[in-house]
């Protein structure tokens, strides 16, 4: 077996997976007061710049469809040199733009393969270096993730404020092109999952159609009606097309996707609403009160009010390093969804936000984020069997995208058009966003109520041996099944 000088070494594997993972996830959050000057740059109208942008994004969400089939069918550590390197070639282009389909394919290029490698690395990671490194894994993996996003807005403003975007750019493609050489000295030439797993063409259809109309429907709120075909027409549409892709994996006898037994499950179900919950209330909050900041503050300025996003992104994936193997893990999506709703309720008492409630705010944010998700996704993969952990966060991820990337467009165009002014309609908003952070904590528990589900500490040594999942997860509604029979055997009895 072929293996690079650095196959088997922990270190080596994770910085790549952190150097493949951040640029596109920072980019994505920095690249808004940069936005302007690349559009005066390369003649760029708003609108194209947000399609792109929404191109970009559904890239990333098809990506983790697309991940699945590929490891099951093909070599996976050779496609993973593969899309490290179209990720090069991608940031190059992006970076090094002369006209806008040059910067737009490359922005798309650079979503496709982020979602392809968090898929293709971040599971073997964390399943090829035993329970020992398990901590360390859910570490990055968080960091990366949601660490990156909540850097993005300082790095944008100190580049606005620069009136320069090309540098941010090239640094991305140089962290890029460092993924790559780490990919190559790691390498080590594994085989694939399952090379006799079903090929599934219309899958992948479906999530690339859907994802595509979805968020080609939510940029062009940047400048349409909300209530014209190209807009919520295919906004639903796309969802339509993602609804039809989970029904037709739930019924398929062999799935690409372990839609039925994820969506008959006690915990599973509940971590994929609580994430879908997070991401739409947080992106949408720190969205809206950054809107009306940049009428006040310079870039560079906003930007850092944004900052202790990073700390609590750090403080929470530090806490899920420390519970990983605790039982504690299932408890802290719950208290991440508190500090979540606290941070909105805190960017609500005025708006725009006083500099002091935008850095609280956006430090419970960033605790709220960081402590709902990943603690979610690992809840719902020790649910079910390692081997699944692929399929699983490629499930969790693609729901996710769709929350956190699409959601934000449509509240953005909602605080403009409602309440007569941005100031007003920004605050309805809030309120929207401030329910569903209170629904994503309530709801999550009545499933755990109603499927008989217990935080357990998890049997990782169980899990990581591929003898099964970490611990037991009910069939979704299982306690409250179990007291309806008994009601009804309770009447049975009595009218005999």
């Amino acid at each position: 077996m072929r293996q690079g000088p650095l196959a088997g070494r922990y270190p080596a594997a994770a910085a790549m997976v952190m150097f493949a993972l951040i640029p596109y996830l920072a980019l994505s959050a920095a690249i808004g007061p940069v936005t302007p000057i690349i559009g005066r740059d390369l003649h760029i109208s708003p609108e194209t710049m947000s399609v792109g942008s929404g191109m970009a994004n559904a890239a990333y969400a098809a990506g983790t469809v697309i991940a699945v089939q590929f490891a099951q069918l093909l070599r996976q550590r050779r496609m993973m040199l593969l899309y490290v390197t179209l990720l090069v070639i991608g940031s190059v282009l992006a970076a090094a733009a002369q006209n806008p389909a040059m910067f737009i394919a490359g922005h798309v290029l650079q979503g496709l393969c982020t979602s392809l490698l968090l898929i293709a690395a971040v599971p073997p990671l964390a399943l090829s270096f035993g329970v020992e490194k398990l901590r360390s894994t859910a570490v990055i993996m968080s960091m990366c993730i949601f660490g990156a996003v909540s850097l993005g807005p300082a790095i944008g403003g100190f580049q606005a404020e620069a009136h320069a975007w090309r540098p941010l750019f090239w640094v991305v493609a140089a962290i890029s092109a460092a993924a790559l050489v780490l990919a190559l000295l790691t390498f080590e030439d594994t085989p694939p999952a399952d090379p006799s797993a079903p090929r599934s063409p219309l899958t992948i259809g479906l999530a690339a159609a859907g994802s595509v109309a979805a968020f080609f429907g939510a940029s062009e709120l940047l400048t349409h009606k909300f209530l014209e075909v190209r807009t919520v027409g295919l906004l639903a549409g796309g969802l339509a097309l993602i609804v039809l892709l989970i029904v037709s994996q739930y019924r398929a006898k062999r799935p690409l996707l372990t839609i039925r037994t994820m969506l008959t499950s006690t915990i599973p179900v509940a971590g994929i609403v609580l994430a879908l919950f997070a991401a739409a209330a947080s992106i949408s909050a720190t969205a809206l009160t950054a809107t009306l900041l940049a009428d006040r503050y310079g870039p560079l300025h906003a930007g850092l009010l944004y900052l202790p996003e990073l700390a609590g992104a750090v403080l929470t994936a530090v806490m899920l390093g420390v519970v990983v193997n605790k039982r504690a893990l299932q408890y802290l999506p719950l208290a991440g969804m508190v500090a979540l709703a606290a941070g909105i309720a805190v960017f609500r008492i005025q708006l725009p936000p006083t500099q002091a409630l935008t850095l609280i705010g956006s430090g419970l944010i960033g605790i709220g984020l960081g402590a709902t998700v990943a603690p979610a996704l690992f809840a719902a993969g020790f649910s079910l069997p390692a081997a699944t952990l692929q399929r699983v966060f490629a499930i969790v991820e693609l729901l996710r995208a769709v929350a956190a990337f699409m959601v934000a467009p449509v509240f953005a165009h909602f605080a403009v058009t409602v309440g007569g002014d941005v100031r007003t309609g920004t605050g309805i908003a809030l309120w929207i966003g401030l329910g569903l952070a209170i629904a994503g904590a309530v709801v999550p528990v009545l499933i755990y109520v109603l499927g008989g589900a217990r935080p357990e500490t998890p049997e990782l040594e169980r899990f990581m041996g591929g003898e099964g999942p970490a611990w037991h997860s009910p069939k979704l509604l299982a306690a409250a099944r179990k007291r309806a029979a008994r009601w009804r055997l309770a009447e049975a009895s009595v009218q005999s």
